[in-house]
């Protein structure tokens, strides 16, 4: 095969990498990937410009890189572990993955960071349970010029050196201009139970906003948000309250969890076809749920890739080498329109993956 040279800018400015890979693309080659880059980085009022994300062959040595999740409970930060895993393999670097529990155990991520930092790791991945309570852990790993990425929920930390995510803004506004398309202004209104995740969280509050956002001024009435840890029992419970106490409920609404778990009790109280579901971000369950017609729509930020791009940024700043500080996939909504033509690979793991906590 011929080696093919490739020149991708991944800014819209003046980062450009040229990357040199065979010209048939094997089946481990995941870029380049349609991707968003925020300028300036870490802005709220940044601008996003599309890209062509394309990562680094392979790291020079064998770097250490840590990676800390807020749990592993639920098909999303699997998926993200997929990512970070399987980038960490095709690089050739060492991998750790710590999992907090839920986003309840703030205390426990932030000394799994520092046990991460004593141990010698040379950069630090954080899927963040909150938005601002990691910034002392965040700052104390800088100061020892760690890199620290931020990736998928948002940090609002100063002292980190990038980010790799979407915005949850825009997936909560996603999932909110989809149901405010199907029911106007001057619609019979339609009201819907909504269930953005854990209370604190940075991204939870940014979808919640994206979403309520989208739906003003449309018939969608939302009930009050009911918050609540993103394991499918504390969701279960939830869904039960609202729809118990609202029997002229039209939609749930709320995070691939709750979006999971509604579709079996819907079906068990013969609700299913009364009361419809959207999920405001992608799992595997909510991808089938739409394949099955029992969910109706989710905008997918390929959490996958988000993991990948993670590591990839991790060994460009530690190498020294330019980098896209703030950047994630571009996201798009799924639904029974278009899910025929989505490449499941580009936004889920591989049906079957088990959580992988090393690479060596």
């Amino acid at each position: 095969m011929n080696s093919l040279p490739l020149r991708v800018s991944l800014t819209a400015a003046a980062f450009a990498a040229t990357v040199l890979w065979h010209g048939g693309a094997s089946a481990a080659d995941w870029f380049p990937y349609k991707a968003e880059a925020t300028e300036p980085a870490f802005s709220a009022e940044g601008t996003r410009k599309p890209i062509d994300y394309v990562p680094l062959p392979k790291a020079s040595k064998k770097w250490d890189l840590c990676v800390s999740f807020p749990h592993m409970k639920d098909a999303y930060w699997l998926g993200v572990d997929y990512g970070v895993i399987e980038e960490a393999r095709r690089q050739g670097v060492k991998l750790q993955v710590a999992d907090a529990g839920g986003y309840t155990n703030l205390g426990k991520q932030v000394s799994q960071i520092e046990d991460c930092v004593a141990r010698g790791a040379n950069a630090v991945i954080i899927g963040a349970i909150s938005g601002d309570g990691l910034n002392n852990v965040i700052k104390a790993t800088a100061a020892k010029k760690v890199p620290v990425i931020d990736l998928v929920n948002g940090i609002n930390s100063p002292d980190l050196s990038a980010k790799s995510l979407v915005s949850f803004h825009t997936m909560g506004q996603s999932t909110g201009a989809y149901l405010a398309k199907k029911h106007p202004a001057g619609s019979p209104p339609v009201k819907v139970g909504w269930f953005p995740g854990p209370a604190g969280a940075g991204w939870v509050e940014a979808a919640h906003k994206g979403f309520m956002e989208a739906v003003k001024g449309s018939a969608v009435v939302v009930l009050d948000p009911k918050y609540g840890d993103t394991g499918k029992e504390a969701q279960s419970k939830l869904i039960e309250d609202v729809l118990q106490a609202n029997p002229d409920l039209a939609y749930l609404a709320g995070t691939a969890v709750t979006a999971e778990a509604a579709t079996g009790i819907l079906r068990s109280r013969n609700l299913d076809k009364k009361v419809q579901v959207l999920s405001f971000y992608m799992t595997p369950g909510v991808y089938e749920g739409i394949q099955r017609g029992r969910i109706v729509a989710a905008p997918a930020d390929s959490m996958v890739i988000q993991g990948r791009i993670a590591v990839d940024q991790a060994v460009r700043l530690l190498e020294g080498k330019e980098v896209a500080k703030h950047v994630g996939p571009k996201i798009f909504v799924v639904d029974s329109s278009n899910i025929q033509s989505v490449k499941q690979a580009d936004i889920l793991p591989p049906t079957g993956f088990k959580p992988v906590f090393e690479v060596k």
